[in-house]
């Protein structure tokens, strides 16, 4: 997806020209991986633009960098703060925002201890990230021939540029197939995740997801949903799942910032159906609360105007 340019980035404290944001070719996180990133998204409001849980967004960035001994510098309300700043410095009511800290140029090695962090937080204009047509109707999804990376690999509850290649690779290897997006299983065969989102499915009326044991990352929407739901009534639990469990479940969806919710209408070619209806009512929900439209999540939604 092109990424259209907007006015202002924050870099290190300062808000600078997009075009003036630029790296050099040494920078030590473009050889060796190592950085701490997230990806958040602002919605209009009735007060304007909206930022869904920027801090609790802003918090994993930091426990992310405390996991892979990166000194950010700066405090959580700072890059929060800085945050708004660059939204309300893009023009824009919704955006997609990526704030990052990577080792920045002046060393080079694989002991990442003497190099400087740069940290960065950029927006632009995103539509959701497997698409209108995804959402509305459903993705077809196959089951990656790579696994999800173990703990004592890459630890998965941090969320680091390096990790991503694993998602790259099965992502890659779905679109080539004819597929739209990869599912995950971790090195003991349970389900993980997406390249991207954490899996929900319904099973006799529950709603699981994989624990964060099975590689999940501990996604801010998938906290989001879970707490939509059990609002709601409904009995949703931390289990593992099979591959084959998938085959046969009542419903089955994705969620994620980028992607927001999205049904999965069939599984390496078994056909799930249309999307049911704690997939929609989590849909509906969710589309209102970032929106800022549903009182008793109200504090999810951090107002950008200063």
């Amino acid at each position: 997806m092109p990424i259209t340019p907007t006015p202002k980035i924050w870099r290190n404290g300062q808000l600078i020209p997009w075009e003036v944001a630029q790296t050099h070719v040494l920078t030590h996180s473009l050889h060796y991986g190592m950085g701490a990133f997230e990806g958040i998204r602002a919605y209009p409001t009735d007060s304007g633009p909206g930022i869904f849980r920027l801090t609790d967004h802003m918090k994993r960035l930091a426990k992310t960098a405390q996991i892979i001994q990166i000194e950010l510098g700066y405090t959580v309300e700072e890059l929060v703060e800085a945050t708004k700043a660059v939204v309300r410095e893009s023009g824009l009511d919704t955006c997609y925002i990526r704030p990052i800290a990577y080792l920045g140029y002046g060393e080079m090695g694989l002991n990442p201890l003497p190099c400087p962090v740069d940290v960065v937080v950029a927006c632009w204009p995103w539509g959701t990230y497997l698409g209108d047509e995804g959402v509305a109707n459903g993705i077809k999804a196959k089951v990656s021939s790579w696994k999800r990376h173990d703990p004592n690999v890459i630890p998965p509850a941090a969320k680091v540029t390096g990790g991503y290649i694993n998602s790259s690779m099965a992502k890659v290897e779905a679109l080539k197939g004819g597929y739209d997006e990869a599912i995950l299983l971790n090195s003991q065969g349970y389900v993980s995740e997406g390249t991207g989102e954490n899996i929900f499915a319904v099973k006799n009326g529950v709603v699981i997801t994989p624990p964060t044991s099975a590689g999940a990352l501990e996604g801010i929407t998938r906290d989001s949903t879970m707490t939509i739901l059990r609002d709601r009534g409904y009995k949703v639990v931390e289990d593992n799942l099979l591959r084959s469990d998938l085959y046969t479940v009542e419903e089955l969806f994705v969620t994620g910032t980028a992607a927001e919710i999205v049904p999965v209408r069939s599984v390496d070619d078994r056909d799930l159906g249309e999307p049911g209806p704690i997939t929609r009512l989590v849909q509906s929900v969710y589309a209102d609360t970032v929106r800022g439209k549903v009182p008793e999540y109200g504090a999810w939604v951090e107002l950008v105007k200063g």
